[in-house]
């Protein structure tokens, strides 16, 4: 199943002594299913970011455990510091990565103040889109006072934390939790040394843009409001930030944004929204950069961009995708850009060696035909169903750039991003297949000793074959799903690869009865024979459609390649 991530970014008040440090450090690297991206300690304002990323649940486990050594570790009566600051563990933002809304990562924020408040004991409140209420929405609100004015703060019942205790804490302080958009730190090229020019590009683009002169330059006076305030004349992107810069080891000049929500400005939008500002001025961009991490989907979003703009199939494979995005936006323009250590779900990814799609075809097949039980034929057929699916986007594609079509790049584009959509769909269930298997095999080898473990192990070992049923059964639905791809693109599609959708319906087919038998062989080991009978009444009719499908599609073909 797809995986959701989310980043944790909590801010401690300490940078200067490392053993403190690296404590709170390893209670989040003990916790299963977390990786620790960065540690950046700040001797001047006596403070560390850490980043780590993972599942939500052990993102909140590492958060607590990190939160209870800070607790023990680090004295706020004892704490100096230039950046502001009212605990131990200032802030605890956590952040969508990946296949997790907003909306989703607030519960979470939430799950995470209530565990901090009454595991840890600590002050807290909620802030940005976890905030119970608006006046509490920005942070420097609820910072304000600080640590030195907690106590007094701690009296207004207006301030009443939103979890944990109502009373300072000296050695503590306060915590703030929130649930924030991603932050992208990226900076563009230019052929230009003139910072001068960089910022006025910078302040061309970023939100806050400039101080509105009376004579529309920067000679003039500024124009005030009727309270005497300067008047700001907005740039034209949303949640942007941005500043122009000259990079000595570079020997150019760049512009440094930071995009706050790429929902609403995405990577691609700003940089083409700066190639127009700079070449109005005379100037040309050269590349960028990404400072730091970045979600797999931007990069995603980025490549679909550009090839949308060359009339080109979105529907093309991720790293061809990746490939697309890096060229156009010139991340490599000053060095190499390395997908893997880039980004973000990539740098998370298991080793190839743990994944069976990420096998070569050889050793895919090798590791079938060996000794072991596992990948079985719930595997197989997912990836020869992937495989029927591949070919329907195939033919989708190379229609796209057929020549005399270009007027329907896109209505071929379309049905590549379903047939992608499919295989990608059911590559992710090879996997899944065989990881059910070993779920069933380690429900079976729990302890029957008392009567309480052979209940466990009874229930576990029916939960386990349900997950069983259900993984075959998902790969019969995606395998059915694509066969209206692969029927479209015997019908429409480049008649020269008539005989590649043929070939697809038939991978199809097999992928569905192939999956069915799967269903049907554990079905018969189910106590619930209310589940067993539906499951097998819903595979039986996706059975009879498959085949139903598959001889449309194939009179389609015959008929084509015989020039009826």
């Amino acid at each position: 199943m797809t995986r959701q991530l989310i980043e944790c970014v909590p801010n401690f008040s300490e940078g200067r002594d490392p053993s403190v440090i690296k404590q709170i450090t390893d209670a989040i690297e003990g916790v299963d299913g977390v990786r620790l991206l960065d540690v950046d300690p700040g001797k001047a304002t006596n403070r560390t970011v850490v980043t780590f990323v993972g599942a939500p649940e052990p993102v909140i486990e590492a958060a607590v455990r990190a939160a209870k050594q800070a607790a023990e570790l680090i004295d706020m009566s004892k704490h100096t510091g230039e950046h502001p600051r009212f605990g131990a563990m200032d802030v605890c933002p956590l952040v969508p990565i990946a296949n997790i809304s907003m909306d989703e990562t607030v519960v979470h924020a939430h799950r995470l103040a209530q565990r901090l408040g009454e595991e840890v004991g600590l002050t807290i409140y909620c802030y940005e889109h976890a905030a119970k209420t608006s006046r509490r929405r920005n942070l420097a609100t609820v910072r304000a006072g600080e640590y030195g004015g907690l106590k007094e703060k701690l009296t207004d019942a207006e301030w009443k934390p939103d979890f944990g205790p109502a009373v300072f804490n000296a050695r503590c302080g306060a915590t703030g939790v929130s649930a924030r958009d991603f932050l992208v730190a990226y900076n563009v090229n230019l052929n230009t040394t003139s910072t001068r020019r960089a910022n006025a590009i910078a302040f061309d683009v970023r939100e806050k843009g400039r101080v509105a002169t009376d004579n529309g330059t920067i000679t003039g006076k500024p124009v005030l409001d009727d309270k005497g305030h300067r008047v700001w004349t907005p740039g034209t992107l949303k949640c942007v930030k941005a500043i122009g810069w000259f990079i000595e080891e570079y020997g150019v000049a760049q512009i440094s944004i930071n995009l706050t929500n790429i929902t609403v400005t995405p990577i691609h939008v700003a940089f083409d929204e700066v190639c127009r500002k700079a070449d109005a001025r005379g100037i040309r961009v050269t590349g960028s950069e990404l400072v730091g991490l970045v979600p797999l989907k931007a990069m995603l979003d980025a490549g679909a961009y550009f090839l949308r703009k060359q009339g080109r199939s979105v529907g093309v494979s991720e790293s061809e995708l990746i490939k697309i995005a890096v060229k156009s936006l010139g991340l490599d323009d000053l060095a190499p850009f390395n997908p893997k250590q880039k980004i973000i779900e990539y740098l998370l990814a298991k080793s190839s060696n743990d994944n069976l799609v990420d096998l070569t075809v050889a050793g895919f097949v090798e590791e079938t035909a060996s000794e072991s039980p596992a990948p079985g034929g719930g595997s197989i057929a997912a990836a020869v169903g992937s495989m029927g699916a591949a070919l329907a986007t195939m033919v989708a594609n190379l229609s796209a750039h057929k020549r005399g079509w270009d007027d329907r790049w896109e209505e071929f584009s379309d049905w590549a991003v379903k047939g992608k959509a499919a295989y990608e769909h059911l590559l992710a269930l090879v996997d899944e297949d065989t990881e059910a298997f070993n779920r069933i095999l380690a429900a079976f080898g729990l302890p029957k000793g008392s009567d309480a473990q052979q209940t466990a192990r009874r229930d576990a070992i029916e939960q386990a074959t349900k997950h069983a049923i259900d993984v075959p059964f998902r790969v019969m639905q995606a395998a059915f799903d694509s066969m209206t791809v692969i029927k479209a693109m015997a019908e429409i599609g480049n008649p020269n690869s008539v005989s590649d959708a043929g070939v697809g319906a038939l991978c199809a087919r097999t992928a569905i009865l192939g999956a069915g038998l799967n269903v049907r062989i554990n079905s018969a080991e189910l106590s619930d024979k209310e589940f067993s009978a539906d499951m097998l009444s819903r595979a039986a009719d996706l059975e009879r459609s498959a085949r139903a499908m598959e001889k449309e599609i194939l009179e389609i073909v015959e008929g084509k390649i015989s020039g009826q």
